[in-house]
């Protein structure tokens, strides 16, 4: 990995960390567009046709939807090969509920002067997860987007993951999915399952908000459809920054890194500390892992995008990460809890050396949705308030109107909203 410890070296790369894109962003949004189209005019004809060409040339309109004995079937083979998948599932469900429940947000009211006031808390009705699949699987994902939709009150749960060139969809994927309580599944994805969701077709609802992670078509698909429905954020390849002084564990660090490095060719891996002797050792260790794991997709993301940072002290390293404002933030140095309220920008913190990113990933309940690209300077994890809408209320009281009416009148007509302040004067005048 890189090293930068001058000033200058330092500068430049914080100046070009702050700009992050996909590549050939430009290209890929007019291949988009062009689904996106497709789908609005055709409907499930062209659902049918682009998932015959990216993802399952055989399929049928008829197969799209996954029926349940194909997730009782999928949950009974889990069980079979491994029970404690299934236990490893139900702990993470646990976990990530509980957490969950504590972001439940209630109506409230209040009287003043003769009038109810308040805000009404309503769950949205309908609701979209997108799971990555094909060759993958990935349960955690299924977890991480349904539950806190579940918490919110979320009516119906609609789930779209591409399937494999065999129409399956991961046994590994179903089992999450069941042990949710999703209410319908479909082997879409892509482009093609965004702009499904979002208008709806024949086979697939309209839903009110998309949400879950996918590839750069994905991204730009939700980005271009925001609007008509809405999305929890458009997001970019993952990243990983630690803070550590020379009391961190070279090895663990390096593992750390490398967990976010075999995502995506574009993860961003960053250590900032203050010890070069850490620095080195990290970069040792990243090698030999890659030398063991062989992992293609991690060596090329440590080639283009990992980095050490070396720096005079923690609070210097606290502002990298505000500047930054990583996915990920792993604190690992002593007086840990100092550095902690120094940060202002990052989608989750993890503390300490027995709190690596993949536990939070998996199991411990925050959820693992993050902002990415710098934007953690100004959105949040997915939560359960990303699931719910909110409602004023006003129920004036006659004593209240003829108070306020008059100053309402004065603005109003300060603003020339003639009928405005007449909505309230031919009320006063029949008093």
């Amino acid at each position: 990995m890189r090293i930068l410890s001058s000033k200058q070296q330092i500068e430049n790369y914080i100046e070009t960390a702050k700009i992050r894109k996909w590549e050939n962003e430009e290209e890929i949004e007019q291949k988009v567009r062009r689904i996106i189209s497709d789908v609005k005019d055709k409907k499930d004809e062209a659902l049918l046709y682009y998932t015959r060409m990216f993802d399952c040339k055989g399929i049928c309109l008829n197969e799209l939807r996954v029926v349940q004995e194909e997730i009782e079937r999928a949950y009974f083979e889990c069980e079979k090969e491994d029970g404690d998948f299934i236990d490893a599932l139900n702990a993470a469900y646990k976990n990530i509920y509980e957490y969950h429940m504590r972001q439940k947000e209630e109506s409230w009211f209040y009287i003043k002067n003769g009038s109810l006031l308040g805000q009404i808390i309503m769950p949205l009705e309908k609701v979209g997860i997108y799971v990555p699949g094909g060759k993958g699987a990935y349960p955690s994902t299924v977890l991480m987007n349904s539950i806190p939709a579940k918490v919110a009150g979320v009516e119906k749960i609609i789930m779209v993951t591409p399937p494999d060139k065999n129409k399956s969809i991961s046994k590994y994927t179903l089992a999450a999915a069941k042990i949710c309580g999703i209410d319908e599944i479909y082997k879409v994805g892509g482009a093609q399952a965004v702009a499904a969701l979002a208008f709806g077709t024949q086979i697939i609802p309209k839903v009110d908000k998309i949400v879950g992670p996918g590839n750069i078509y994905v991204a730009t698909a939700k980005k271009l459809l925001f609007g008509y429905v809405d999305i929890d954020s458009v997001a970019g390849p993952s990243e990983v920054m630690v803070i550590a002084d020379e009391s961190a564990n070279p090895k663990y660090i390096a593992a750390d890194l490398l967990s976010q490095a075999e995502h995506d060719p574009m993860a961003r891996c960053i250590l900032v500390t203050t010890s070069l002797q850490v620095a080195q050792e990290v970069s040792e260790n990243v090698d030999k892992m890659l030398a063991r794991f062989e992992n293609s997709v991690a060596f090329e993301a440590i080639e283009k995008n990992g980095v050490i940072i070396v720096v005079d002290d923690l609070f210097e390293a606290a502002e990298i990460a505000n500047i930054i404002a990583p996915e990920h933030l792993e604190i690992c140095c002593n007086d840990a809890e100092k550095v902690l309220f120094k940060i202002r920008n990052a989608g989750a913190v993890f503390v300490g050396e027995y709190s690596p990113e993949p536990i939070g990933d998996y199991i411990a309940g925050p959820n693992h949705v993050l902002p990415t690209s710098g934007t953690a300077s100004f959105f949040s994890p997915l939560g359960v308030y990303d699931f719910v809408k909110r409602m004023s209320l006003i129920k004036y009281s006659k004593e209240q109107f003829l108070t306020d009416a008059p100053h309402a009148i004065n603005i109003a007509q300060k603003e020339g909203f003639l009928f405005h302040a007449n909505s309230l004067k031919v009320r006063l005048e029949d008093v």
